[in-house]
């Protein structure tokens, strides 16, 4: 069976418009593949946001703060909180860190170096990840034209 080394989604949508911040976390997370268009399940819009917020005020947070923070957001949205259990967290972090937005360092998780979301995209997935995938492809496609018949 063929398993990727490395997988990356990427959508394009509209230019942001004036919206508030959970709905542009949520594209974000639409963007990057962390979310699939349509999902009713969107804790990592939470997740990701409180993140963001403590990489701003440069906090680690474990886990149970995370849960707390998110819980605590989504109630103030008047949104279900179902999908908050703590494997469910530890999954979508382990999404997040797969994509080099989040790290964990001991019992704590931070945005990659306390970076803001664009510079992590920017170094991170488009300049390291994303260049990884394009020139595996393209040493595909040369191997391509060396194989007869």
């Amino acid at each position: 069976m063929d398993l990727p080394l490395a997988e990356l989604t990427l959508r394009k949508y509209e230019k942001p418009y004036q919206t508030g911040k959970r709905e542009l976390i949520k594209k974000i997370c639409l963007s990057l593949g962390l979310l699939q268009p349509g999902d009713s399940r969107d804790v990592i819009v939470d997740l990701l946001s409180v993140l963001i917020k403590a990489a701003q005020d440069k906090k680690e947070l474990a886990l149970e703060e995370i849960k707390e923070k998110a819980i605590d957001q989504r109630k103030k949205a008047n949104l279900d909180t179902k999908g908050m259990a703590d494997s469910n967290i530890r999954r979508q972090l382990k999404r997040l860190r797969d994509l080099l937005i989040v790290e964990k360092i001991s019992n704590a998780y931070r945005m990659a170096e306390f970076e803001s979301l664009y510079n992590i995209f920017e170094e991170k997935i488009e300049c390291f990840y994303l260049q990884t995938i394009v020139d595996r492809i393209k040493e595909y496609l040369k191997a391509i034209e060396t194989i007869e018949g």
